[in-house]
């Protein structure tokens, strides 16, 4: 008698690779033919942790804090999280009842997710964004609701009419990431107030994914939504990361703040996953937010020299405008004017010219020919990628002129 085949989910049948794995994919076959590449795509700080965050660990593991952890996150580091988000933020929250400790803001989306949706539920989500956020909203049983978001004076805009436009009775639930990636826009309070206006006549509940907020320039400046709109405390859940501000990507923590009705039905779903981050990372990851913030200041200059240098080594390519980032280390190369598919493009960088970048519309057809150029990493392989980028650009816009 033979065996049936394997059944498997219709919800993870549904899932996709992320744009970044795909073409990580492509990358290895690349290199296993002895190719040498120019990566810019990789959303990964080159900084190492700062060092009073390593000893903190290395003090926790030699005090034998290395046993189960509070699952809904120590009390050490629950704290801490609080007093970050008064300090910085505006926002009090109650360590006890309305804070989360979890692995990552990835994984604080996906709780987020489980927590809010029934099947069939729409996700309202800008158009271009980071498409890791989809798979946790289809593996909830939601629908994701893209709003078209538009290049106004040269940055990415969320408008009112898009809003409406995006909204139906089905909708439940606005995922918004400030500052914005890909992009790179940082919201203004205006656009916040049209975005939590909209939210609470629309009783939507707002998630509010906010990693990248230590890394702004030229005066832009991060403002947490629900600092905009205190009255819906009880209809929003901050999500954040120690990643991107203490380089502390490998350390997979981070956290989530909100109703306690909602922190609780989220934490129910941690418990029977991943049970939250290792003891030892809690008090380090406490002693980040704690303790001295010099080293935030430092990063984020880095970011910035980085930054002018995108600007000044890709100006001037006939056919493309770099938009200038005003958070994040993302840069969008605006090539619309090319007329060539995004991922055409991508494509013919990779494997003419040996430039690694991500296509525009893998994050949305609001993305459709632009490209993300990273400058998480910076010194000889920032140099010689924005070397033989500008090349390649410039070449496959003289092919079409």
């Amino acid at each position: 008698m033979l065996a049936s085949a394997l059944s498997h989910s219709d919800r993870v049948a549904g899932l996709q690779p992320t744009a970044m794995n795909r073409i990580l994919a492509e990358v290895r076959e690349l290199q296993a033919q002895g190719r040498t590449l120019f990566p810019l795509m990789r959303g990964e700080p080159d900084f190492p942790t700062p060092p009073h965050i390593a000893e903190a660990c290395s003090r926790a593991l030699r005090n034998g804090r290395t046993s189960y952890p509070d699952n809904r996150g120590e009390k050490i580091f629950r704290e801490a999280i609080a007093k970050k988000l008064q300090r910085d933020n505006g926002l009090q929250f109650d360590p006890g009842s309305e804070v989360l400790a979890t692995t990552g803001a990835t994984f604080g989306i996906y709780a987020a997710m489980m927590a809010l949706l029934n099947e069939g539920d729409e996700v309202l989500l800008p158009d271009p964004v980071y498409d890791a956020y989809q798979s946790p909203i289809r593996l909830a049983g939601g629908r994701v609701k893209p709003i078209a978001a538009s290049i106004v004076e040269g940055r990415f805009a969320i408008t009112a009419e898009a809003l409406k436009a995006a909204w139906s009775p089905a909708s439940k639930v606005l995922l918004l990431n400030t500052p914005w990636n890909p992009v790179g826009s940082v919201l203004r309070r205006a656009e916040l107030e049209v975005i939590t206006d909209f939210c609470e006549r629309r009783s939507l509940t707002l998630v509010s994914d906010e990693i990248y907020e230590a890394i702004t320039y030229d005066g832009a400046q991060h403002i947490s939504p629900l600092a905009v709109a205190p009255r819906l405390r009880d209809r929003c859940v901050v999500v954040n990361s120690l990643s991107k501000t203490y380089a502390m990507t490998g350390w997979r923590v981070g956290y989530c703040a909100g109703p306690a009705s909602l922190i609780s039905d989220m934490f129910l779903v941690l418990q029977q996953s991943s049970r939250g981050p290792a003891t030892f990372i809690q008090d380090a990851a406490a002693e980040a937010l704690a303790g001295p913030q010099e080293c935030v200041g430092q990063i984020r200059d880095e970011y910035a020299r980085r930054r002018q240098q995108v600007l000044t080594q890709l100006d001037g390519i006939s056919g493309v405008r770099i938009l200038p980032p005003e958070g994040g280390f993302f840069a969008i190369a605006d090539a619309r004017a090319l007329g060539i598919p995004s991922n055409e493009i991508r494509k013919k960088l990779l494997h003419d010219y040996g430039v690694v970048v991500v296509h525009g519309s893998a994050y949305g057809q609001g993305g459709e020919g632009t490209l993300r150029v990273s400058f998480a990493s910076g010194g000889d392989a920032l140099n010689r990628g924005l070397e033989h980028l500008r090349v390649g650009l410039s070449r496959i816009a003289e092919s079409r002129s």
